[in-house]
C-alpha cells in the first residue's frame, strides 16, 4: 500500500534540490510512484516533435514529477511547514492535524 502525506491542492515547500525553499501548489499526486507535481517548480525542458503539418515543434518547459519525500505541507492556519498527524473526530471522520506545538489545528 502506497500512501503519500500530501493531497492535490495542498500548498507545499520544497526541502531539497534546485528549488529548495520555494512554495507551490500540488497539481497532481501519484501514490503508486510516490511522486508529486508542484505548480511552477521543478521545471524541465522537453523537445517536442510536430505531429502534423499545422502543429509546431520545439522546446517546451513543463513541471516534472518529484518525490513526495522532498516536499513538506504548509499549515493553512499557522503558515509554517509542518508534519501531518491524523485525528478522529467524535462523528468518526478522520482529519489531518498540524504537528507544530504552537498550532495543533485541524485542516
Amino acid at each position: 500500500m502506497n500512501k503519500v502525506h500530501v493531497k492535490t491542492g495542498d500548498t507545499v515547500v520544497i526541502l531539497s534540490g534546485k528549488d529548495k525553499g520555494k512554495k507551490g501548489k500540488v497539481l497532481q499526486v501519484s501514490p503508486k510512484e510516490r511522486k508529486v507535481i508542484v505548480e511552477g517548480l521543478n521545471i524541465a525542458t522537453k523537445h517536442v516533435k510536430p505531429r502534423n503539418a499545422q502543429q509546431q515543434g520545439g522546446i517546451v518547459e513543463a513541471e516534472a514529477a518529484m518525490y513526495a519525500d522532498k516536499v513538506q505541507v504548509i499549515c493553512p492556519k499557522c503558515g509554517k511547514p509542518t508534519r501531518i498527524g491524523h485525528k478522529f473526530l467524535e462523528d468518526g471522520t478522520k482529519v489531518r492535524v498540524c504537528k507544530n506545538k504552537d498550532c495543533g489545528e485541524e485542516f
